[in-house]
């Protein structure tokens, strides 16, 4: 019974044993890591707003000058020799600071700017041939004076045939002057914020038509769509001394179509048109203020050394600048007179010739053009009514 109770008793003791052993252990152990708290999660945010869009620049604070000039032409080379003796580079000179003053400067090149190559039509009489070649150098002469674009949409662009009128634009365009009159071809320029897009018309062919009226329209509504300012120039009208008036008619010059001219320039203005710049009479015409807009019907011969006559009046031009916001509207222009007195180039005329013959002209051909000439050159605008695209033409439609 003893060993038996002994036998209990032993176990007894080492059950104690192991249990004060595993307690001292279980003591001296390190206590787990308590399981950390998930983050509670996080209170929605509301996105942030859009920032508000850029405000559209208000474009009738936007200014743009224009200067623009008739007919040029410094010198030809053909038939004959009649370059200037200073080869052109003075030619330019005494109007060179009016034409760079303003922020783009235009003009009509008459002929072609071309070295060598054969004339596109023949003369039956070589010493009345009206043939037209500059050398293509004479191209830096005009962009030293100050142009940045000019028309090659006229009578005399093609004297030396497609092959002619493209050396012209090869030419101006190496010296940075741009320069369009082909047929559906334009030229855009950037300045002052603004898109302002030349598109220059003709009566000859391959040319923007002026004579296709429609169409003339419809592709100015386009371009008015996708740029600022529309310039639209034109060569056309009846040619002479005696042309100085604007006929509101078609016009013809030996049997050849010139356009009704103030049907043209008011419906390019009705389809979207900013400013529109005439030349091709050879003499100045009037000018008016049609629905905001400055139409100049002919600025006659600017710069044309021998070849094109100056004599009277036909030495008589202006530098027309103008002023025009950036939706187009006329601010406000000025007419520097010149004359041209061979053999020198166009020179300042202080007896105002252009400027009172313009104004006369305005005055008698429109009535009221909208438009103040001021004594020194400035041209306002003033309170017109408002006057259907061509009087003749609003007869017809409402005749009975």
């Amino acid at each position: 019974m003893c060993s038996a109770f002994a036998s209990v008793t032993t176990n007894a003791r080492k059950l104690v044993f192991l249990l004060a052993l595993l307690s001292l252990l279980a003591a001296c152990a390190t206590p787990p890591e308590p399981v950390p708290e998930a983050p509670p999660e996080p209170e929605p945010v509301a996105p942030a707003p859009p920032p508000p869009p850029t405000p559209e620049p208000d474009k009738s604070e936007f200014r743009i000058s224009i200067a623009s000039v008739g007919d040029m032409m410094i010198g030809t080379d053909y038939p004959k020799n009649h370059l200037p003796d200073d080869d052109g580079l003075s030619f330019l000179a005494h109007v060179t600071p009016v034409l760079a003053a303003t922020d783009i400067t235009f003009g009509n090149l008459e002929g072609v700017l071309m070295d060598g190559g054969e004339p596109g039509k023949k003369c039956s009489n070589p010493n009345a041939c009206y043939l037209f070649r500059s050398p293509a150098r004479y191209a830096e002469h005009y962009r030293n004076a100050g142009f940045d674009i000019m028309s090659l949409a006229n009578n005399h662009a093609r004297d030396f045939g497609e092959e002619g009128r493209e050396a012209s634009r090869l030419a101006l365009e190496a010296h940075g002057i741009a320069a369009s009159g082909f047929e559906d071809t334009y030229s855009v320029i950037q300045q002052n914020g603004l898109s302002i897009v030349f598109i220059n018309y003709a009566v000859t062919k391959n040319s923007n038509m002026l004579l296709d009226y429609e169409r003339a329209f419809a592709w100015i509504a386009a371009c008015d769509k996708e740029h600022d300012i529309v310039v639209v120039t034109f060569h056309g009208g009846a040619e002479g001394v005696d042309t100085t008036h604007v006929p509101f008619a078609e016009e013809e010059y030996y049997g050849e179509p010139r356009g009704d001219v103030v049907w043209f320039a008011r419906g390019v203005v009705d389809a979207g048109a900013d400013l529109v710049i005439g030349h091709g009479p050879h003499v100045v015409r009037g000018m008016e203020r049609y629905r905001d807009r400055l139409i100049a019907y002919s600025l006659g011969n600017f710069a044309t050394y021998y070849g094109i006559s100056v004599a009277g009046i036909k030495g008589v031009a202006p530098i027309l600048t103008t002023t025009l916001d950036g939706e187009g509207r006329f601010i406000e222009g000025d007419i520097v007179s010149t004359i041209q007195l061979r053999p020198d180039g166009p020179s300042i005329d202080s007896k105002q010739r252009a400027l009172n013959m313009m104004r006369g002209l305005s005055l008698e051909d429109f009535g009221n053009p909208g438009l103040t000439f001021l004594p020194d050159g400035t041209v306002l605008p003033a309170d017109r009514p408002e006057v259907p695209r061509h009087e003749l033409q609003a007869d017809e439609d409402t005749a009975p």
